[in-house]
């Protein structure tokens, strides 16, 4: 009876597979991405416990241990790197993650197509500017001797011109403020698909109770959508210590230092300015497992609170 099963079962997987065989070969590519550029780079995090030499071999001359992580461990520009990684990342978490939820749901309650059409392109479009644009752009904008801000500071309010990129007191504000305009339309789009999988018999038994349009929002709309809300919020959590390296390096000068050197930059720095390998693959080791137990707990307690998560 067990082995009639099993080839019913094999039967039908052949049959699914030849059906749809042309949805598995589109899914060969993005596949064999993560394998050749995500999986098998993580071979190299053995250099996190061997001591690397260039011309020495790929592993590294001689098994350290742990000694690479006791390093920076004591290393006060680690501890300061990953004090601006986690502040920057809570500012623009708190920030940036609500700001997607509501303009997809004020997008949604547009009503003239054509004028819906033309505000999720003009907002997603920033996306695909180059990063290296926007800062050059920005840099612009906020020069002291020729950005328009400055000007109008100048002739409005008489005030004197300030060097924004260089301050430190405002590079956290420009970093949230680059990510709300290059990325809010963008992750807006997985919402709106989730608002548009909605049954509109909801809204529909929603009116005849009485619920006027914030109402259905906050009661029909928000909890329809919470599942996507709490994956893309997990995963958003999981990228705590993962900010945007070549915004930040962009950014970056020895006046703002201070704030703007994050792990990633330490990372860089490290391995390939000063060519001490093993060490910047023990910090970064070190992130990635940080990212991991961030990814399990707050899964774990997305599960508890509202049973939705990844896995």
């Amino acid at each position: 009876m067990r082995k009639k099963r099993k080839d019913v079962n094999t039967i039908t997987t052949k049959k699914y597979f030849a059906r749809y065989w042309q949805l598995y070969l589109m899914l060969l590519l993005p596949l064999l991405y993560f394998l050749v550029f995500k999986y098998a780079p993580m071979i190299g995090n053995v250099l996190a416990f061997r001591r690397y030499r260039p011309g020495m071999g790929a592993w590294g001359t001689e098994w350290v241990g742990l000694t690479y992580f006791r390093r920076f461990f004591g290393d006060p520009a680690f501890w300061r790197a990953f004090r601006n990684t986690l502040i920057l990342s809570l500012i623009n978490l708190v920030i940036n993650f609500p700001i997607p939820i509501i303009f997809a749901i004020l997008v949604n309650e547009i009503r003239h197509l054509a004028f819906k059409r033309v505000v999720q392109t003009v907002s997603y479009m920033p996306r695909f500017i180059s990063t290296v644009v926007v800062i050059a752009i920005l840099g612009e904008l906020l020069s002291p001797s020729s950005g328009i801000i400055n000007i109008l500071r100048e002739r409005l309010f008489g005030l004197e011109a300030i060097y924004f990129m260089n301050d430190s007191k405002y590079f956290r504000m420009i970093y949230v403020l680059v990510d709300t305009w290059q990325y809010t339309g963008w992750t807006a789009i997985i919402y709106l698909a989730a608002i548009t999988g909605i049954p509109s018999d909801l809204y529909e038994a929603a009116t005849i109770d009485g619920a006027n349009k914030a109402q259905q929002i906050m009661f029909v709309t928000i909890p329809s959508i919470m599942p996507t809300i709490m994956v893309m919020l997990i995963l958003n959590v999981g990228r705590l210590l993962s900010l945007g390296f070549e915004k930040v390096l962009l950014m970056y000068t020895p006046d703002n230092s201070m704030v703007s050197d994050i792990i990633d930059t330490l990372v860089y720095r490290t391995g390939l300015a000063n060519q001490n390998y093993s060490y910047a693959t023990a910090i970064g080791l070190f992130s990635g497992l940080i990212g991991i137990v961030l990814v399990a707990g707050s899964n774990s307690l997305s599960k508890r609170l509202t049973g939705d998560g990844i896995y």
